[in-house]
């Protein structure tokens, strides 16, 4: 990711419909605020069910580029046109596409092979949960790790990404209405008949059909129809039907005349219906209209309680009944004028400058460094037990930030964090690792270092500064590492010891019970005695699960980190060295928590199967073990036989 743009900022925005003439206004916009925007728009695409050509007019920042397909999500670009695009110098490539979508999908492939590491935002409407086919699937989850940001025009739409392991920030940035465009007249009541509007495409998800059958019982009210789709034959029967054809009025297609025809309403209908695969996303016409001077009545549905929060009527979708009710309501004179005024003023929360506004700083806190690879880490110790190898650990340290959690609450603890000048943290008693841990991330925010990178350093284990430093450099030569840890060295005899195992699980114990153990050489995580965690990892995977006293935190974190596409790693030019046990009692005790941890860790991760599953391997290791192995093997083998036989389901963990 780069740094702060110094230059005026160079976007490259693809967006398909920016074939729509009043649907730029936001470039427009962002290069009054000294953006050199490019936009990249579909030549020809179907919008409100009808075929638009691209005129670029005095445009001259747009690009028509010839498209394959017709589905939103499933189609391409032309090629050549965007490779010599991407060719040029970008500070920023903004997708207007789905993160899933085949278009969002062949750009970044191109960026891909043109070898380019400039950073991209995506944006997403999406805003019910959906679990797309392969390769779609694959499109998202690459998109998802990589981008520098996505903003969402409804806030279901960033969660759902969020859940889906999006890392970067999602920014909530509306659709936006040109307010110069649309305008109230100047009338100050409702007309007699009143005039209902619907403007929108003609499926059976919009809901148009519920709108007539609300004013079938209703003379009073004309209403008129702005759209076309393939629902249109089938409402204008229903029209006939019921008997209201003299009431209807089929507009059709209207494009540039669209604010005239808000101008003539007393009021516009948003009668969506909600549909297993469709909420609506946003609901342009409800601003359009606000900024018209009409009041607006819409189902209380997806994005639309947003949008038209206390500024409009909402209805239960699908009741004609409830519609009618609205439409007496809205149309008392009083009433009326309240929602006119209430709707003017909403209107100017999304008109064009605001949200260009908004993009160009979501634009700036996307090109701004999230890891700051100069800031030094802080270091954070949990300790517990005697002073003396503490102070040992962080006597070689000065110069750096220390923050120490002091789980035994030691005045002899205290003194050697004073002696050193690190920040005393006294939580008044053993809260065990992981919740020591954040506490000291706690204070870390309340001192405003949330996002610095994070050493755990345990108080028996020892670093130099140098390898602190190699580390950090480690950290961040590969942006996809949420953790590193140094080499680790016996403290007496100087011959390296394992850090690095692989995630524990059902499957590695049963090829540990078989004897096959060495053949599970998957990369995994890495020990705790001495890491260093990226302090935006820290924020996207979230803080330690304090429902592990002691062993398995570290593990447990890393694991979910992975989930969410992050990497764990070790820095060869960096060593240390751990004593080990240091901070956990009796041979014995450490033995139970331990296997206790594992058991805890067995049932987050796998669920109360996977534990069976793994207890069960444990055990068929362990007697296989005690009936041939003799010695300190045979010995452990006894104890583990007794323990899983003995220890209760670790139930109730689940996954956090």
């Amino acid at each position: 990711m780069t740094g702060a743009v110094t230059h005026a900022m160079r976007v490259l925005r693809v967006a398909h419909h920016g074939v729509v003439t009043p649907w730029r206004q936001r470039e427009r916009e962002l290069r009054k605020q000294h953006v050199d925007v490019t936009l990249v728009s579909a030549k020809r695409w179907n919008e409100g069910g009808k075929n638009i050509d691209l005129h670029a007019g005095q445009d001259h920042f747009v690009t028509g580029v010839r498209t394959f397909g017709t589905h939103p999500n499933a189609f391409v670009y032309s090629p050549v046109p965007l490779w010599k695009l991407l060719g040029q110098r970008w500070d920023l490539i903004d997708l207007h596409e789905e993160p899933f979508s085949l278009a969002a999908a062949q750009v970044l492939a191109m960026r891909r092979l043109r070898g380019l590491r400039t950073p991209f935002v995506l944006y997403s409407a999406q805003n019910i949960y959906k679990r797309y086919p392969v390769p779609f699937r694959w499109f998202e989850r690459y998109a998802l790790r990589r981008t520098a940001g996505v903003y969402v025009c409804n806030s279901e739409a960033g969660e759902i990404l969020q859940r889906k392991g999006l890392r970067a920030p999602a920014r909530l940035i509306g659709l936006g209405t040109d307010v110069s465009v649309f305008t109230p007249s100047e009338r100050q009541r409702p007309q007699t008949p009143v005039r209902v509007g619907f403007a929108g495409r003609l499926e059976s998800h919009k809901g148009a059909h519920v709108l007539l059958t609300a004013i079938s019982e209703a003379p009073q009210y004309q209403l008129d129809i702005a759209g076309d789709g393939p629902q249109r034959p089938e409402l204008e029967a229903l029209a006939d039907t019921l008997g209201i054809a003299d009431q209807v009025a089929f507009r059709g297609h209207l494009g540039d005349q669209l604010p005239d025809f808000y101008r003539e309403l007393d009021v516009l209908v948003v009668p969506s219906l909600p549909t297993p695969g469709w909420l609506e996303q946003f609901g342009r016409v409800v601003i359009e209209a606000f900024a018209s001077g009409v009041p607006v009545i819409a189902s209380r549905t997806g994005a639309l309680q947003d949008v038209v929060a206390d500024a409009g009527i909402l209805v239960e979708p699908g009741d004609p009944q409830a519609i009618r009710e609205a439409l007496a309501v809205v149309t008392d004179t009083v009433r009326w004028s309240t929602l006119r005024d209430a709707g003017l003023h909403r209107a100017q929360q999304f008109d064009w400058p605001s949200i260009a506004t908004e993009q160009l700083t979501f634009y700036q806190e996307a090109l701004t460094p999230v890891d700051n690879p100069e800031a030094p880490p802080e270091i954070v110790v949990v300790a517990y037990g005697p002073a003396e190898p503490l102070a040992d650990a962080i006597r070689p340290l000065t110069g750096f930030s220390i923050t120490i959690v002091d789980n035994s609450s030691s005045a002899e603890t205290r003194d050697v964090a004073e002696l050193y000048g690190a920040h005393y943290i006294d939580p008044g008693g053993n809260l065990g690792f992981a919740a020591g841990v954040n506490m000291a991330l706690d204070s870390l925010e309340q001192r405003g270092l949330s996002t610095s990178d994070v050493l755990l350093l345990n108080p028996d284990a020892t670093v130099t500064a140098e390898s602190i430093r190699s580390l950090h450099v480690g950290l961040h030569e590969n942006p996809h590492l949420a953790c590193v840890a140094p080499v680790q060295k016996h403290p007496r005899t100087g011959v390296p010891e394992r850090v690095s195992w692989p995630f524990p699980g059902p499957g590695a114990a049963w090829l540990e019970a078989i004897g096959l153990g060495r053949l599970n050489n998957r990369a995994g995580f890495i020990i705790g005695s001495v890491l260093l965690l990226r302090g935006s990892a820290l924020a996207d995977v979230g803080r330690f699960d304090e429902r592990f006293f002691l062993y398995a935190e570290e593990t447990d974190w890393q694991l979910r980190a992975v989930k969410r596409g992050w990497k764990t790693g070790l820095v060869s030019e960096a060593t240390a060295t751990h004593v080990g046990a240091g901070t956990g009692g009796d041979s014995v005790r450490r033995m139970e928590m331990f296997n206790t941890s594992l058991l805890a860790f067995m049932d987050k991760h796998y669920g109360r199967t996977g534990e069976f599953s793994f207890r069960a391997a444990v055990l068929a290791g362990a007697l296989a073990r005690a009936a041939v192995a003799r010695g300190d093997t045979r010995d452990r083998a006894k104890w583990r036989l007794r323990f899983y036989t003995r220890a209760p389901r670790a139930g109730g963990v689940g996954e956090r």
